[in-house]
């Protein structure tokens, strides 16, 4: 028997990431679910059953006599067996079944894809299913699909005294899915009922299912009643004309599950997004009179079923509408906004403590650490200031500067429009825009004077530290002085000078015509010293180099600050010129004396 389609050519143009490898048993347990509403079941009559297939173990693995099961012992994942007692594989079912892309189940959202799902993730799948036919007689029937034969081996015979159900086997688990899906019972469980999590939360409830996994068996009621702080509300809302369902419920936090929503077709989840930071206050858990829980909100609407994607792992829907369309398309962006605005509303209540809690971590960071955002703050809008409360200082003071930067990037563009005013602007109007942009301006003034004296800060902090003693006693080398108030073996030519902290010694030191940090007295274009002087040069001791300063004047007079670092507390300094700050300053002055002392340009000193 052979497929309507060329089933080859489907399958190489069906996507499925191996990160969904578990949506074929998604897809299948969705199919039971609908078989049993099909029969007319209600949700308590109705169950299902997955069975997990491992392969065979080689020997007996015992652990205090209870023999291991699963990846532990070496059972990886082959397979699932899904069994439900739902209406079976029919003669309609079956020519439904047949059809590549069949509308059969269109009107609960199915696209007849979903067994193509099967062959991508699972080399084969084998049918076994007893069913009632039109003339109210026990049948089975039973057939296998693969990619390479399609249904092949149908058999169909009349039995008696059996129940109602329907065995589909998905078995060789490809190796990409195997790997990057969950391994055990309840992982697969747990992803079993995040998939189907809206069959449980809608009007009726969901039918009976189990995940068996050899001895083990979870109850996904179990899992859901662990899960579920309260029941379900919810709301019907309009977009363009479009009408959507939203289903806002809350999860315990225990379940690890973070801020989402899921848009659904079908009955069934086809695309997760996260809320974090979409949403002002809502970050980590939220909490009510029975403890903390997280958000889900399940949107579903007809025209999600028609838009989804065959494969069901997305929409084709346009990320913004296009301009010509904006009034009656929707696009991700429109939906996306509408959850937003819609879960703000639900979660009003519950949100306003976290939104105190972000506000009091910006103002306690700017306060204490980051003066310099200070004056932009209030020209920040409420909901462009939606941060975590439990952000880290790097995260926060990033988030911050980008919002300086862009109102000094804005700032600048204002200014070039406000030197040309049109030709029709009233005084008045100009004149306002012109307060409005020097207020603006102040503001930044005010941030860049901050940031200023911040930083000084900061190099105190430093430099205070750098001097005291450390735990084993003994103080830093000079050379980590010298470093924090001026780069080592350069001079002012190099760009590197303007990293300099001489303010830490004079701040008149800023102003000078030529500086040298750790060089030679006969590499110094300011004297025409020979000499070669680097006291204990033989072992590289930086603190012995000293910085030279002439200041910048019109005048032909000038003068000359020589500064010499020592480590704290030494005790050698009596031992002359070699050890002696003193000594060795004014030795290095009387060395540039004897040469012929000029600028950084020639011009005599005198």
């Amino acid at each position: 028997m052979s497929m309507e389609t060329n089933l080859a050519g489907r399958l190489r143009n069906t996507s499925l990431p191996a990160s969904h490898g578990l949506m074929p048993l998604f897809e299948a347990v969705a199919n039971s679910i609908h078989a049993t509403e099909d029969v007319g079941l209600s949700p308590s009559g109705a169950h299902i059953k997955v069975y997990i297939i491992r392969e065979p173990q080689i020997s007996l693995n015992l652990v205090k006599g209870v023999r291991k099961r699963g990846p532990e012992a070496g059972g990886d994942v082959i397979g699932f067996k899904i069994i439900d007692n739902g209406i079976g594989f029919t003669d309609a079912n079956v020519a439904s079944f047949r059809t590549l892309d069949s509308d059969y189940k269109a009107s609960k959202g199915g696209r007849g894809v979903g067994r193509l799902l099967w062959l991508k993730a699972f080399r084969k799948a084998a049918i076994d299913s007893v069913f009632v036919d039109g003339e109210n007689n026990l049948m089975r029937r039973s057939f296998s699909f693969s990619a390479p034969s399609g249904v092949q081996d149908e058999a169909l015979s009349k039995i008696n005294n059996e129940e109602r159900a329907t065995c589909v086997h998905l078995d060789g688990f490809e190796k990409k899915y195997r790997d990057a899906s969950p391994k055990t019972s309840i992982p697969i469980a747990n992803s079993l009922f995040e998939h189907c999590l809206w069959y449980f939360v809608r009007s009726g409830g969901a039918p009976k299912i189990l995940v068996i996994d050899g001895d083990v068996a979870v109850d996904l009621d179990s899992i859901y009643e662990e899960h579920m702080v309260s029941s379900a509300e919810t709301e019907a809302v309009s977009l363009k004309g479009v009408e959507f369902e939203l289903t806002h419920i809350k999860l315990r936090a225990t379940s690890n599950k973070q801020h989402m929503a899921a848009y659904c077709a079908a009955n069934r989840v086809v695309q997760e997004e996260n809320l974090r930071g979409r949403i002002p206050g809502l970050f980590g858990v939220l909490s009510d009179d029975q403890g903390t829980f997280t958000y889900q909100c399940f949107v579903n609407s007809s025209f999600l079923d028609e838009n989804v994607r065959s494969e069901r792992t997305g929409f084709d829907l346009d990320e913004k509408p296009l301009e010509m369309f904006a009034d009656t398309d929707i696009a991700l962006e429109d939906l996306r906004s509408l959850v937003n605005l819609r879960a703000a509303s639900h979660l009003s209540g519950y949100l306003e403590t976290n939104k105190q809690r972000g506000k009091d971590r910006i103002d306690g960071f700017v306060s204490s650490q980051a003066p310099r955002y200070r004056p932009i703050l209030s020209r920040i809008p409420d909901d462009q200031l939606n941060i975590d409360p439990d952000i880290t200082d790097k995260e926060l003071d990033i988030v911050l500067h980008k919002h300086l930067s862009e109102f000094e990037r804005q700032i600048l563009a204002d200014g070039h429009e406000l030197m040309r005013p049109g030709n029709d602007e009233i005084k008045d109007d100009y004149s306002e825009r012109l307060q409005e942009y020097l207020a603006r301006v102040e503001d930044i003034k005010k941030s860049d004077l901050a940031n200023y004296v911040s930083h000084r800060k900061v190099v105190i902090d430093l430099l205070q530290k750098a001097i005291e003693r450390n735990a084993d006693g003994r103080y830093v080398r000079e050379d980590r002085i010298h470093q924090l108030i001026m780069p080592m073996r350069i001079d002012t030519n190099d760009v590197a000078s303007i990293e300099a902290n001489l303010w830490l010694i004079d701040e008149r030191l800023a102003f000078h015509d030529y500086l040298a940090s750790d060089k030679t007295l006969n590499s110094l274009p300011i004297t025409g010293s020979t000499e070669t002087k680097e006291p204990d040069m033989c072992c590289l001791q930086v603190f012995d180099n000293p910085i030279l300063v002439t200041e910048k004047s019109q005048s032909p007079f000038a003068s000359l600050t020589v500064i010499e670092i020592k480590r704290p507390m030494r005790n050698d300094a009596s031992e002359g010129e070699e050890k002696d700050p003193v000594e060795q300053a004014l030795g290095y002055l009387r060395r540039i004396r004897d040469g012929k002392v000029t600028t950084a340009k020639g011009r005599p000193i005198r």
